[in-house]
């Protein structure tokens, strides 16, 4: 069966991170349409039910007034919000091919998700239910944990278990710094360090395959972030890289690059034990 495959192929000294290849027609048990994902991916293939009855609150970071984490490249402005969130709608994907329930917390109705390497900017992303976002931080992130926390309560009287919210963001730092993706959980949460650690150790060990040698420097490690504090279903934080790298910015410009840690993040959960 291809399923949950990955490879990774040199191209020009770069390492480029294949996709996943979907499994043929006939193994499909049935098609979804969400146009979140854009048209050319709101037909979405249902594979299996590994996730039934799991639900799951996707949060890209920043967004609407606040772009995060911005870096000017060859006169393109790079925005850490694009980028999270075109790596957040293909999680979301992968994670309903297995039968999982989806919230994009974060929305952009028309962007969908993009194989370009170049993400435009833009203002116009709203909250769960269509509220746009607020200029104040604080007001922001209040904003995103009581839309899930009101979908947990929700989605817990219908009769589901298990609940997780997944953040992406993308680091800044110095241009020299490279960032291996990597994850925080809530101190009191040992779920939450859990799901952390299984994403983890996925992505360190496709690494350790397909590009030996290269090591991972990636860690978990807890905080007391809001999102980890506030939001009742177990929560975990993931840092994408730095955008202002220009290895770190391969992770991120190319496609098939995003599409490949977005794979190895939902089969992370996956393998949660």
């Amino acid at each position: 069966m291809k399923k949950l495959l990955s490879a990774a192929i040199a191209v020009c000294g770069i390492f480029i991170l294949s996709s996943f290849n979907e499994e043929p027609a006939a193994k499909v048990i049935r098609y979804v349409n969400y146009s979140i994902f854009g048209k050319d991916y709101a037909k979405t293939p249902i594979y299996d039910s590994r996730l039934k009855g799991h639900v799951y609150y996707i949060v890209s970071g920043h967004g609407g007034p606040d772009p995060g984490a911005m870096y000017e490249k060859d006169g393109n402005w790079l925005c850490e919000d694009e980028y999270a969130y075109d790596v957040s709608l293909r999680l979301a994907r992968n994670l309903i091919t297995h039968g999982a329930k989806v919230y994009m917390i974060t929305r952009d109705e028309n962007d969908g998700i993009r194989d370009s390497e170049i993400l435009s900017p833009d203002k116009d992303e709203t909250i769960w239910g269509g509220e746009g976002m607020p200029l104040n931080q604080k007001a922001r992130l209040k904003q995103r944990t009581d839309a899930i926390n009101a979908l947990y309560h929700e989605n817990k009287a219908k009769g589901y278990e298990v609940h997780r919210t997944i953040v992406t963001h993308v680091d800044s730092r110095y241009e020299d710094h490279k960032v291996d993706v990597f994850f925080y959980h809530n101190p009191n949460s040992e779920s939450g360090k859990s799901l952390a650690t299984s994403m983890l150790s996925n992505v360190k060990s496709k690494y350790d395959e397909h590009q030996k040698g290269r090591g991972y420097s990636g860690v978990v490690k807890s905080r007391n972030l809001w999102m980890l504090r506030e939001t009742i279903p177990t929560t975990v934080y993931i840092e994408l890289g730095n955008i202002s790298n220009s290895f770190d910015q391969r992770r991120l410009l190319i496609p098939n690059n995003r599409q490949a840690i977005a794979n190895w993040l939902a089969e992370g959960v996956l393998n949660e034990k």
